[in-house]
């Protein structure tokens, strides 16, 4: 969430009862903004008590603490070698080269949708890169803040291709199967009854037997998020058919921004994640990206001189000192992140993009200047 809560709040919020939990699978894994009991006592969470930042912490201890998921295709998963991978797992590894200078001195941590956010709060991880969705309720009670928003996504429904079903109203008085406790939950509710569709929820608390219950024909539908239901298609079992079996319906049901959350209270930390993230966008914009980034540091434009961290050509107006924004990070941060990661582009290409398993198009998540929403504050 946007931090408007103070340090003192802050403080209070550390021994207060909060944190919501969430869905399994399906883009957001949320609880619907529910608090629950925090007891935990992070270290990272102490030294944010005492005054301190959680900024220097992670440089001092050298490692970032990343909470993630494991069981989303092409945002969060364990790959063929054991490692984790995905769209999410390249922003934890942008945040590392920002801060640290190494886009593997991580620490991944799987956090259950029950878990993520009484892991945040308590300290058990730095910043939370998890298919979790910006709501209100978890910007007013989860003392949460969310950054820049890496994937614009929305609910869809997933029906078997065979099944003739090409709208919402065509699943009139059928069994829809979707996650227990969740905003998809919710949404389904909200849609159906806003158009007058009866329909029959099947509800899980994990994916495995919802899937189980899909294939055996218990429900008609799967509800969930476009960009998790595209992964659940991708891996689709051939002796189930294989993707062609299953068809995504075009209908938006809801808007599920996703994004990098920390804890309320230091803007510090908050900042340098934020930034870490924004100049991935930058990067493209400014066509930076990791087959270029050291040519581009002889560039004659000051904007991405300035990114890089390099000085402005005096006949640019510039210094003999590289740009200082305030943030905290070493000059060169932007650098790191794109030479290691790469820049928005090259990691939505890379995990989710028309060319992978997923097929997703840029769409909400083009550039601004091609129609899409994503769009970087001026670094300067």
């Amino acid at each position: 969430m946007r931090g408007i809560q103070g340090w003192a709040l802050g403080v209070l919020l550390a021994v207060a009862l909060f944190v919501g939990a969430g869905c399994s699978l399906g883009g957001d894994d949320d609880d619907n903004g529910a608090a629950a009991t925090d007891t935990g006592e992070g270290e990272a969470g102490g030294s944010q008590e005492g005054g301190g930042s959680l900024l220097q912490e992670v440089i001092d201890r050298g490692t970032l603490r990343c909470g993630v998921n494991d069981s989303v295709p092409g945002f969060g998963f364990t790959g063929e070698a054991g490692d984790p991978e995905g769209f999410d797992i390249d922003f934890c590894r942008a945040v590392a080269a920002a801060v640290l200078g190494d886009a593997e001195a991580v620490e991944f941590t799987v956090l259950t949708a029950e878990q993520r956010f009484t892991a945040l709060q308590a300290g058990e991880v730095d910043v939370l890169i998890r298919n979790t969705t910006w709501t209100s309720s978890r910007d007013g009670t989860e003392g949460a803040r969310f950054l820049h928003t890496t994937f614009y996504d929305n609910q869809r429904m997933m029906v078997p291709a065979d099944s003739g079903v090409q709208s919402l109203e065509d699943l009139d008085g059928e069994t829809i199967c979707v996650l227990a406790g969740t905003t998809t939950e919710l949404n389904l509710e909200t849609v159906f009854q806003a158009r007058g569709i009866a329909y029959e929820p099947l509800a899980f608390e994990e994916t495995d037997p919802l899937q189980e219950a899909f294939i055996q024909g218990r429900c008609g539908a799967w509800t969930s998020d476009a960009s998790q239901l595209a992964g659940i298609r991708s891996n689709w079992p051939e002796g189930q058919g294989g993707p062609e079996a299953l068809v995504i319906l075009e209908e938006n049901m809801s808007k599920e921004p996703l994004g990098p959350l920390v804890r309320d209270g230091d803007d510090d930390w908050a900042d340098a994640v934020n930034w870490a993230v924004i100049s991935t966008i930058a990067a493209e914009e400014l066509g930076v990206n990791s087959g270029n980034v050291q040519e581009m540091l002889e560039s004659e434009d000051p904007e991405v001189l300035r990114l890089l961290g390099q000085p402005a050509p005096a006949e640019a107006g510039g210094t003999p000192e590289p740009f200082d924004a305030g943030l905290g990070l070493p000059a060169d941060f932007a650098v790191q992140v794109i030479e290691q990661v790469g820049n928005y582009g090259e990691i939505y290409d890379r995990h989710v993009g028309p060319d992978t398993p997923l097929e997703l198009e840029r769409g909400f998540n083009a550039l601004w200047t091609d129609g899409g929403l994503q769009y970087a504050p001026p670094y300067r």
